[in-house]
This record gives C-alpha cells, sequence and structure tokens, in this order.
C-alpha cells in the first residue's frame, strides 16, 4: 500500500504543476487578448469604429504610461489605434431638407471621412485611466505626449459640463440651422458682406475678430468664439493699433477652448476658479476679464482631442507631418472652427477663408489702409487648408465667400 500511494503521489505532482503552467499561459493569453481589442483595432476592420476598440477591453490600467517625447520621433508616429475616437450614442438630428450631410453622403471620398457623430468636447471626468494613456501617444493639441499625469488631470476635472448642444435646434420653418463662419483674411475689406452674415442663425468667430469698425464688411453678431489661451491674450496686443479690443463677448455668447498645450490647462485652471494664473506663460494674469463678463461654466465648451486629431488625419494631413518638423504642423484655429461648425450646423457659409487669389487681398480685413501680403507661418499648412475649402465648396458641403480683386493696380504691397 505504501508503494501504491508513492507511485499515485508523482502523477499528482505532474498535474499540479501542468495546471499552475496552463493557469499562467491563459493569463498571459488573455492580457494579450485585452492588449490587441485596444491597440490592433485596424487588424479586426473597424476604421471608425471609433470607440469600439477601447470599449471592447475590460483591462483598466491602475497608472500612467511612462511620459513620451516628442524628440524621440523623426516623423508623427504611426499607432495602430490611430483612427480610434470617442464617438456619441447618434449623430445630430436634423429635419432640414438642404443639410450639407446631404452632400457629405453622395461624396465618394467625404462620405467615408466624415463621422456625424464624432465627440467635439471634452466633459469633467471624461478621462479615466485606460484615455490618459491612449490620447498620451499624441502629441498636443492631439493629446497629453510630453504631459504629466497630476499636472493636467487638475485641470480636465474642472472642465466644465454645458447645459445645452453648442448649436440648438431649429422649430419652425424649413428646420434648417444655418451657419456662418468668419475667418481674418483681407477678402472681406470692402465686401460689405455685414448684413448676410449676420441673417445667419449662428454666427462662428476666432482669433482676432474685429467688428468696431468693420460691421459693413463682417457684421456684428458672434454667435460662437473659437480661441486658445494664446490667441485670446496676444491678439489685443498684436492688432491693438487696428482697433481691436478684446474677444466678442455678445450677451448668450458661448465660448470654445481648443487645448492647444499646458498653458491652456492652466489658463482653463484659473478661468473657472476665478483666480490668477498660478504658473505658466501666464502667471499673475486673470482670464476672467478677457471675456468681457460674458464667462459661463453652462456656456463654455472644451474641444476634446480626439475631434482635433481626426479633423487632422482625415481632412488636413500635411506632408509635413513626415519630417522631423512634424510636431509643429497643425491645423489653423479657423480650420477647427470651421469643422466644428460642419458637425453642428446643417448649413456652412465661410467667409474670410483663403481662396485662389489670395494674394489680391490683405492679410486681415481690418488692415483698411495698406496692402500686405499673407503671412504663411510655418505652423499651418496654408495651401493644404485652401485646397481644402475649394473641395468642399465644390461638393456643396460649404458655400465658401469668394471674389475678384478690387484693389488699384497703382497700390503695390507693403513688404511684410
Amino acid at each position: 500500500m505504501a508503494l501504491v500511494g508513492k507511485v499515485w503521489i508523482f502523477p499528482l505532482l505532474c498535474l499540479a504543476v501542468v495546471g499552475i503552467i496552463i493557469h499562467a499561459s491563459w493569463q498571459d493569453l488573455s492580457s494579450s487578448i485585452r492588449w490587441t481589442a485596444v491597440v490592433r483595432i485596424r487588424d479586426i476592420g473597424e476604421t471608425p469604429g471609433p470607440g469600439l476598440g477601447l470599449r471592447a477591453t475590460a483591462s483598466v490600467p491602475e497608472t500612467p504610461i511612462p511620459v513620451m517625447y516628442k524628440k524621440n520621433f523623426t516623423k508623427l508616429p504611426q499607432w495602430d489605434f490611430e483612427e480610434v475616437y470617442n464617438v456619441d450614442e447618434s449623430p445630430r438630428k436634423t429635419t432640414c431638407q438642404h443639410s450639407l450631410w446631404k452632400s457629405v453622403e453622395t461624396d465618394p471620398n467625404y462620405r467615408t471621412a466624415f463621422i456625424p457623430n464624432i465627440r467635439l468636447f471634452m466633459e469633467k471626468n471624461s478621462i479615466n485611466m485606460s484615455e490618459w494613456n491612449r490620447l498620451s501617444h499624441f502629441n498636443n493639441p492631439f493629446g497629453f505626449m510630453e504631459y504629466h499625469y497630476d499636472d493636467v488631470m487638475a485641470a480636465l476635472k474642472l472642465i466644465p459640463r454645458p447645459t445645452e448642444p453648442l448649436i440648438l435646434q431649429k422649430t419652425g420653418g424649413d428646420g434648417c440651422v444655418r451657419c456662418a463662419v468668419v475667418g481674418t483674411g483681407g477678402i472681406l475689406n470692402g465686401s460689405k458682406m455685414g448684413k448676410e452674415i449676420d441673417a445667419h442663425d449662428y454666427v462662428f468667430r476666432m482669433n482676432a475678430a474685429a467688428i468696431d469698425g468693420f460691421e459693413e464688411d463682417v457684421g456684428n453678431k458672434t454667435s460662437v468664439y473659437v480661441h486658445t489661451a494664446h490667441s485670446i491674450t496676444a491678439s489685443t496686443i498684436f492688432y491693438k493699433k487696428f482697433g481691436y479690443k478684446g474677444a466678442p463677448h455678445d450677451k448668450g455668447i458661448k465660448y470654445v477652448l481648443i487645448p492647444e498645450g499646458m498653458r491652456d490647462f492652466q489658463w482653463l485652471t484659473s478661468l473657472v476658479k476665478g483666480e490668477r494664473v498660478s504658473v505658466g506663460q501666464y502667471r499673475g494674469w486673470r482670464p476672467g476679464p478677457y471675456y468681457g463678463g460674458q464667462f459661463n461654466e453652462s456656456r463654455f465648451y472644451v474641444v476634446h482631442q480626439d475631434f482635433l486629431r481626426y479633423v487632422r488625419n482625415r481632412f488636413l494631413k500635411s506632408r509635413v507631418l513626415s519630417s522631423a518638423h512634424w510636431a509643429m504642423v497643425r491645423p489653423t484655429n479657423g480650420a477647427f472652427t470651421l469643422f466644428l461648425a460642419l458637425h453642428t450646423c446643417d448649413t456652412v457659409d465661410a467667409y474670410g477663408f483663403m481662396t485662389e487669389n489670395h494674394r489680391d487681398f490683405s492679410n486681415y480685413y481690418f488692415e483698411k489702409a495698406v496692402k500686405t501680403r499673407v503671412i504663411f507661418y510655418t505652423n499651418h499648412d496654408y495651401n493644404l487648408e485652401k485646397d481644402t475649402w475649394k473641395k468642399l465648396h465644390d461638393s456643396k458641403i460649404i458655400k465658401l465667400y469668394q471674389r475678384n480683386s478690387s484693389i488699384p493696380a497703382t497700390e503695390k504691397p507693403k513688404e511684410p
């Protein structure tokens, strides 16, 4: 009996060891499956499937990944989850028979590029650890690359939750919400488009939206103002000589912040708290006065990094992104504003945006005294944007304001 007992002990021990090995192997395999669900989303053919890959995993990291740095990449890095975006449950509903989405649906190129229910804005508590780690793979303003978790999360948790959509549904009439997006291009100088612009249901503006003294050309109505901490502050300095006094502050106006960099999160923190900025570039500054008494948490929106990346990836992907200068290139604030309107309005008319004959006009519409050259800053691909506006116009997705030059031939451009 003793011998028989010893004979059985050895096989039992072997089974126990095999069981441990199988359990450990399954743990590794299941972890691999969970990771694959997140980062290999393109391998299973879910192209926009925005957010689907993220929702497919039950594994939620508990700590931030190590900080990633732009200097470690010689061009824009391409991740397997590059095309994973957050989406809302359903697209905005409309009864408008003239909706731009009808043109999108019939255009073979734009039909696959647009995501009607792409998530537009961030909200407090919308970024968990898994989302933080995903977005940390993308450089600013498209994500949190080079940022430390504790430095940013305090600001993210303060992001107000608006009480209503950026654009409200229109009741009565034909149900169409008509929007104008007004840039600062010199093509508007002498255009006399002011009344036409103000006749829209909503008017979007951005950057140095000078109005006083220019109403005949650009109107005086502002429903939505899009900005960064830099644009809302620097504009008052750079364009003061043209009469620009500050950002629009119409009663009930809605403000949209593009989180361009760390300074924007610092600005946001102090704005919401009603305090002076305590660190960074704007240390000691008070954000509140820049909103002319119209800042209200219920009407303040922060653009989601997924939306910014979606605009770049699907519509404005510059060739410079394949070079060593990739990290400095992004679409303009005007471009982000125009696409924001495209995802919230039924019809969109664009004024003051670059056209083929942009050299015939000054850089800005408020430069009335002289004819200046259009400045191409190195961090934007203006030619790509110009061509994109024309394509959207030709596809009847937007209506781009264009006109012939009215500048006398005797006037010579002033060297910038």
